[in-house]
């Protein structure tokens, strides 16, 4: 998910492209308008689960399989919408519903656009009936050229000449490789299962847990089924192929005892058994900050894979060379990134944000990405300390570029700004320290993940529900720092023992508590647009902002 310097949470930005929230709609393509609305051809039907089985061909670089599609109408129609991104073809489409019995089941007709198949169904469903259609499709999948940040299927060999394989598809979509209703609003109500086919001597990992292993001697080849019970967004789904080994151990967490499963590469086990006992102490830092991790049910564990990482739901992928840093790095600047490993850390961190609390529209990304970019520093605070968690998120605002809103166009499939990483960190915590109070501060984020928990939401719902908590209306709050590029700038200009001071660069009617010290004594302003002056005991010789507030001050 995201920038190629920065990121690692991770969204293919090089596809998208950035773009500013002010866009016109008439800037994008039918197919962007087809791939991110709520159209009537999707609306009509609730998805309620997927069962996927994948056959992949490591020689050919090919894969062939079929998704089958349970869904509950919800009005009447008789035409639906299925994704699948060329040149994966969809062979055939056949129709099930609750009385359908044995394999005898009725071909529909389809037709093709862009990524788009129009599939007709029978225009007799009834409003609560459930009923399931089985994708057929084949192909060769797009191959990304520089995963994550591009998405498709990785193809390479590990060290040892083995065929090393995954998936990654956030922001161009989970139809770049299956078939799917891929819009972020509906996710499947009672789960996924995963049957990936491999060579034999191969091992597949998807989502969830592994319910079975068959092999087919004939064929040679053997099929990993995965179970995923928890709703999962479409992007969080994954396959990862190679010469896989595994260990595991147990977690003893808010809701009880969790497995914790670690899939490594054969001759990387004594590497990952020392550099993941971070996984861990990661759980246990955004329990605390967040409540229980999400998906007891489903387990949490860590897959190696061919690139850097990426969030997919309990199926956490990690390419960051057993090392702490980003790619063994500090991306602060302050020494503190390198008392973690970051893509653990915040990889993980989106269990709670983007997968528990998953965006509804793709210009809601923040909430996934900026959440779990100041989860980072949670952790820092966690095993460290308060100041060094301070450090770390102040020595990141060096990585902010301030070129378009954080928030994207609606209904085209644009994520905006990257600033959704560093600025979205700062300026939460920023609003940490407008509220004042760092236990009202934890329980709004672990009342986000309760109030939310398994859903799909927009931005709106987050914005309210953590004003609502607070006790602040902080609408114009987030319009400054999710919806314009301006910096708040607090003037002021010292005259003997008073102070006057503003608020200027900031969106109509902006006002927020800010704490500054004033000849090394600290108290709490409010400014405004209107000047306002203090009177002070003495002649004031120094002014000054509290570092943890994302603002410039600046002297007349």
């Amino acid at each position: 998910m995201k920038r190629r310097l920065f990121f690692a949470g991770l969204i293919c930005f090089l596809a998208l492209g950035f773009s500013t929230a002010g866009a016109q709609q008439d800037n994008f393509s039918k197919q962007d308008r087809l791939r991110g609305s709520i159209t009537p051809e999707r609306g009509w039907w609730d998805l309620q689960h997927y069962s996927l089985s994948v056959n992949v061909s490591p020689e050919t670089k090919s894969i062939r399989g079929a998704n089958i599609i349970r869904f509950k109408v919800v009005e009447r129609s008789g035409r639906m919408q299925i994704d699948l991104q060329e040149p994966l073809k969809i062979t055939k489409i056949f129709h099930q519903s609750e009385s359908t019995k044995g394999d005898s089941y009725p071909e529909l007709s389809f037709e093709r656009e862009g990524n788009v198949y129009w599939v007709e169904c029978p225009t007799d469903l009834e409003p609560g009936s459930i009923h399931s259609i089985r994708v057929d499709y084949q192909g060769v999948p797009v191959e990304s050229e520089n995963p994550p940040w591009s998405g498709g299927l990785t193809w390479q060999q590990d060290e040892k000449g083995n065929p090393f394989i995954a998936t990654s598809c956030q922001g161009i979509g989970a139809s770049i490789w299956w078939p799917c209703k891929d819009h972020g609003y509906d996710e499947p109500d009672q789960g996924m299962d995963i049957k990936i086919t491999v060579p034999q001597k191969l091992t597949a990992v998807a989502n969830g847990r592994l319910e079975k292993t068959t092999q087919d001697q004939k064929a040679g080849t053997r099929t990993f089924h995965w179970r995923v019970v928890n709703p999962i967004n479409n992007y969080g789904v994954n396959m990862n192929i190679g010469n896989y080994v595994n260990f595991s151990e147990k977690y003893h967490g808010e809701h009880g005892e969790l497995d914790v499963d670690y899939w490594v590469l054969d001759h990387q086990r004594a590497d990952a058994e020392r550099q993941f006992r971070e996984a861990p102490r990661t759980l246990e830092a955004f329990e605390h900050w967040f409540g229980k991790y999400p998906f007891y049910e489903d387990s949490y564990k860590l897959v190696v894979v061919p690139y850097l990482g990426m969030e997919h739901q309990s199926s956490v992928t990690y390419g960051n060379g057993f090392q702490n840093g980003y790619r063994g790095r500090d991306l602060s600047g302050t020494g503190v990134g390198m008392k973690f490993d970051f893509i653990i850390v915040h990889e993980s961190g989106h269990e709670w944000f983007g997968n528990n609390i998953s965006m509804r529209d793709a210009a809601d990304m923040w909430i996934h990405e900026s959440f779990t970019n100041y989860s980072e520093n949670l952790f820092v605070e966690y095993h460290f300390s308060k100041p060094e968690a301070e450090d770390y998120v102040i020595g990141c605002r060096k990585l902010i570029r301030n070129n378009a809103p954080i928030i994207g166009v609606y209904d085209v499939n644009n994520s905006g700004s990257g600033d959704m990483y560093y600025k979205g960190g700062n300026m939460l915590h920023t609003l940490r320290h407008v509220i004042h109070d760092d236990t009202k501060w934890r329980e709004i984020l672990r009342g986000l993940n309760q109030r939310f928990r398994h859903q799909t939401v927009g931005t709106q719902q987050v914005e309210d529900y953590i004003s609502e908590q607070a006790g602040m209306d902080l609408q114009l709050y987030f319009d400054q720092y999710l919806r314009s590029i301006k910096i708040p700038t607090l003037k002021y200009k010292t005259d003997g023992k008073q102070v006057t001071y503003q608020f200027e660069n900031v969106v109509g009617g902006f006002s927020v508590p800010v704490r500054v010290q004033v000849n090394g004594q600290t108290l709490t302003l409010k400014p405004t647009e209107v000047p306002q002056v203090l009177v002070w005991t003495e002649r004031i010789d120094s002014f000054q902002l509290d570092r943890n507030f994302y603002m410039n001050c600046e002297s007349e």
